[in-house]
C-alpha cells in the first residue's frame, strides 16, 4: 500500500513539475528567452503585439500595456479590446517604469525591437524575461533599427510577419490560432497578387502616402511594400529610406497620380485638398486623395489585417475593373468577426 502511495506522489510530482516547467524561445532579436510553461500575466510594452494578441483572443492574459496604446492603435480601438479602458500601463515603447511594471507580476515583457538595450537590461535584471518583436527577418546588424537597409524588403517583411505571428502564438499558447491566421492571411494576399501580376511596372499608378507635416515612408518600411502589393508605385521610394520629412517640393516633382493618408490622420485629407500649394498636383487635380479605412493600418510594420484586406481595398480602389466581383464589405465583416469578434466599419470603395 504505502509502495503504492509513493508511486502515485512521484506521478502527480512529475505531473506537477512539467505543467511549470521552463521552456525557451527565440525572439526577433535573435535571443534566447526563457519562459515558463504557460503565461496568464503578460505586459505589452508595443502596439504592433499588443493588436496580435487582440486577434489571437489573448487579452485575459494581459495584464499591462503600454501608455501610447490609444495614440498608435487609433482612438476608436477600444471596441475591439473594451479591457484597455482599465488596463495598468507601466511603460511605453522606449521606456518602462520598472516599480509598476513589477507590482504586475508579469511572467513575461512584450517589447519593440528597437526598444533601448538599457531598458531590456533593466527589466531583465529585474528578474522577468523579455520577448523582442519586430515583424521583420533582417540581418544582425539591423536587427534593432527603427529603418533597416534590407536587401529583399518583401521577403523580410513577409518572413518577419510569420515568424512574429507563430513567436507571439508561442509565448501565449496560440499556436493554432497564429497558424491558422498565417495559412488565412497569405491566401488573401494571394488573390490580389494574381489579378495584378500582368500589369507592367511602367503601367502601374503612382502613389504617394501622406502623413503630418509632409512625412512620408520611403525604402525599407512595409508601407511601401503594401503599395506594391496593390499595384502602386511608392514614388518617394527611390529617394527615401524609412520614416522622413520631405518637402512639398519634392512631392511636386514625384507628382503622383494618387494620394492616401492614414485613417488615424483624417485632418490631412482637407489639409491637401484646401492648400494652395497642392493644387498642382495630379491625384489633388483629379480629386483623388483617400483616406484609408481603419482595416488598412500601415503603421510601417505589416499587420494581418493590412494584407489580407488593406491591400485588397488598395487595389480596388487603384483598379475597380479588376476587383468588381470581390465584395469587400462582406470580407472586412468576416475578417472582423473571426479575429476581433467584433464589427468594423464601412468600407470605403
Amino acid at each position: 500500500m504505502l509502495k503504492r502511495i509513493s508511486y502515485l506522489l512521484l506521478i502527480l510530482m512529475f505531473f506537477s513539475s512539467s505543467a511549470f516547467a521552463d521552456r525557451q524561445v527565440t525572439d526577433q532579436l535573435n535571443r534566447q528567452v526563457t519562459l515558463p510553461d504557460q503565461i496568464t500575466r503578460a505586459v505589452v510594452l508595443q502596439h504592433q503585439t499588443l493588436n496580435l494578441l487582440v486577434q489571437l483572443d489573448a487579452m485575459n492574459q494581459v495584464v499591462g500595456v503600454l501608455s501610447s496604446w490609444q495614440k498608435q492603435l487609433g482612438p476608436n480601438y477600444l471596441r475591439l479590446a473594451p479591457s484597455l479602458a482599465t488596463m495598468p500601463m507601466p511603460g511605453d515603447l522606449t521606456a518602462v517604469n520598472i516599480e509598476s511594471l513589477l507590482s504586475l507580476h508579469p511572467q513575461v515583457v512584450f517589447v519593440a525591437n528597437y526598444a533601448p538595450q538599457e531598458m531590456i537590461a533593466q527589466i531583465e535584471r529585474a528578474g522577468l524575461p523579455v520577448v523582442a518583436v519586430s515583424l521583420r527577418r533582417e540581418p544582425a546588424d539591423q536587427a534593432g533599427k527603427i529603418n533597416p537597409v534590407l536587401q529583399d524588403e518583401d521577403q523580410a517583411y513577409n518572413l518577419g510577419l510569420q515568424d512574429g505571428i507563430r513567436l507571439i502564438g508561442a509565448v501565449m499558447g496560440r499556436e493554432a490560432q497564429a497558424e491558422a491566421m498565417v495559412t488565412e492571411v497569405f491566401q488573401q494576399r494571394a488573390l490580389v497578387d494574381e489579378r495584378l501580376r500582368d500589369i507592367p511596372q511602367d503601367q502601374r499608378v503612382r502613389v504617394y502616402m501622406a502623413n503630418p507635416d509632409l512625412t512620408t515612408y520611403g525604402a525599407g518600411k512595409y508601407t511601401g511594400l503594401m503599395m506594391q502589393h496593390a499595384g502602386a508605385v511608392n514614388v518617394a521610394a527611390k529617394e527615401i529610406q524609412g520614416f522622413k520629412q520631405v518637402s512639398i517640393e519634392d512631392v511636386l516633382k514625384w507628382n503622383p497620380s494618387v494620394i492616401f493618408v492614414q485613417e488615424r490622420y483624417p485632418e490631412v485629407v482637407q489639409q491637401i485638398l484646401n492648400s494652395p500649394q497642392w493644387q498642382a498636383i495630379d491625384a489633388v487635380k483629379h480629386q483623388r486623395v483617400y483616406l484609408m479605412p481603419e482595416y488598412a493600418k500601415a503603421w510601417g510594420y505589416p499587420m494581418p489585417e493590412a494584407l489580407a484586406l488593406g491591400e485588397l481595398w488598395m487595389a480596388k480602389t487603384l483598379y475597380p475593373q479588376r476587383f468588381s466581383d470581390i465584395d469587400l464589405q462582406q470580407r472586412v465583416d468576416d475578417y472582423y468577426k473571426r479575429y476581433y469578434r467584433a464589427t468594423c466599419c464601412q468600407s470605403e470603395q
